[in-house]
């Protein structure tokens, strides 16, 4: 079989999937997540499957013997996704996002919410390290005042986002951006000082983009931030002592704790303060009269694991505080793990190192080989669906070809954050597009043009290429 052949057929379930992904959501919507795109992969890993054991003569054992490890490799993090969920439904029927989007509507102004929204976003995922644990904390709070505020979902979801990856990418303690030094070798603060000539650009221009969009909003009709005060204050008791759980959990995180103790902690606090401090919510929750302590249990459990609405006599306010517990993070899970079978059947029947060929003609150049580095960091996100596996496959793809043309490898690492790192969110299958989307509950779709600063890093990083701008050659 010739090579032109083997690329020829190694394409060909990656343009299935993403043309029969676009039907898909063509027909089905925001829906499409929910069933429709799970088949579609499993559909593309079976022709993966079929190509490679009728026409690669890759064994089925190996194919079979990567996917057990690419699924493998999603263990806690498929953990952290249920306890994420079962964060979001103690914390909301606790008081915990009441509390905060209640002093929030009284303190931010709307006309700087969103870029107050991405820049505390950006400090807290500093701090943490984590977009996932920022997002799945603060940010379902800013959601909570951006819907109040009248801000459309896109925006506010895209704000927080932004802040979200921008702190993210730029924190010592954030495992992508260890990853992302340590694979190609250079020294971690190196990477991050680096990162800023192409980082700060984008999130500046972010900025000021929510500041003019805040600036010009227009409320949706029949919004009025007067009225979630109303309906939150009406219903919780409101108190600063609910505060004490996303203290605590900060503090978690600065000292470094698992993100597995960190959330299962945080869960049980809240459960704590939902049984102290709003009984007659668990009872309403459970379905059942008195505050007894079966009834209390019984509603505890319900807002760890499954869908809750409370009503607050106010329509827009009940929408803002359902919650869908653990049951709401299944469908992220079940679209992870077809992703990850996908990605595991292209990478063990070298279908992806055959595809990767394609851009080794374009690397002659510096701006060709920045851009090719992008690309392929956006490929692999789309394709492996997995920021991880898209930070590994780039590092190991451009390492030696960085190399061998006397670049430094903090140009590598830097190119592979401002593609892999902050571009997975913005596809609707991979793990940080169904994890944010399920968080926010809003559509990947619907937050993707408003992620400014996500948008913008690849593009400024490409323009800083054009220009050579602070690039230099490795000293040998």
């Amino acid at each position: 079989m010739s090579h032109k052949t083997r690329i020829i057929l190694s394409l060909i379930p990656v343009i299935f999937l993403i043309v029969m992904l676009s039907i898909v959501i063509r027909i089905y919507g925001i829906d499409a997540l929910s069933g429709a795109s799970q088949i579609v992969l499993i559909l593309a890993t079976g022709l993966c499957g079929l190509i490679a054991t009728t026409c690669f003569k890759v064994p089925w054992k190996v194919l079979e013997q990567e996917i057990n490890n690419s699924i493998g490799s999603i263990g806690t993090p498929i953990v952290i996704l249920l306890l994420i969920g079962i964060v979001s439904g103690t914390w909301t029927t606790s008081g915990v996002v009441p509390c905060m989007i209640y002093y929030g509507l009284q303190i931010i102004d709307p006309h700087i919410f969103l870029v107050c929204a991405c820049v505390i976003c950006a400090l807290v995922s500093v701090m943490t390290g984590s977009s996932w644990t920022t997002v799945s904390t603060i940010g379902i709070a800013l959601m909570g005042i951006g819907k109040a505020e009248g801000f459309s979902d896109g925006w506010v979801a895209g704000a927080i986002i932004s802040g979200a990856y921008f702190g993210d990418k730029m924190s010592p303690l954030s495992d992508t951006t260890v990853m992302s030094s340590s694979l190609v070798g250079t020294s971690l603060f190196t990477h991050i000082r680096y990162m800023t000539i192409t980082t700060v650009p984008a999130i500046a221009i972010a900025l000021g983009i929510y500041i003019f969009a805040g600036l010009y909003n227009t409320p949706v009709e029949g919004i009025n931030a007067d009225s979630f005060i109303i309906a939150i204050e009406n219903k919780y008791n409101l108190t600063p002592w609910v505060l004490v759980v996303p203290i605590a959990t900060a503090i978690m995180i600065y000292r470094k704790m698992p993100a597995i103790i960190v959330l299962l902690t945080s869960s049980i606090l809240a459960a704590l303060c939902a049984i102290i401090f709003q009984p007659h919510i668990m009872a309403e929750i459970a379905g059942e009269v008195g505050n007894g302590a079966e009834t209390l249990f019984k509603g505890v459990l319900q807002s760890a694991f499954g869908r809750t609405s409370v009503d607050t006599g106010f329509e827009p306010a009940n929408e803002l505080l359902t919650t869908r517990g653990m049951q709401g993070m299944l469908n992220t899970i079940w679209i992870i793990l077809c992703a990850i079978c996908f990605g595991g059947m292209l990478k063990a029947s070298t279908m992806l190192a055959n595809i990767v060929e394609l851009v080794i003609p374009f690397t002659q150049r510096r701006f060709g080989l920045v851009g090719s580095t992008l690309l392929s960091g956006i490929f692999f996100n789309i394709t492996c669906a997995d920021q991880f596996l898209s930070i590994m496959l780039s590092s190991n793809m451009f390492k030696e070809i960085y190399k061998r043309e006397g670049y430094e490898p903090r140009l590598l690492s830097r190119s592979i954050e401002d593609s892999s790192t902050v571009t997975s969110v913005l596809v609707p299958w991979s793990t940080c597009g169904m994890t944010q989307s399920t968080i926010l509950n809003v559509p990947t779709l619907s937050y993707l043009p408003f992620c400014f600063f996500n948008i913008l890093a690849p593009l400024v990083s490409l323009t800083i290429a054009a220009t050579g701008y602070k690039i230099y050659r490795a000293v040998k």
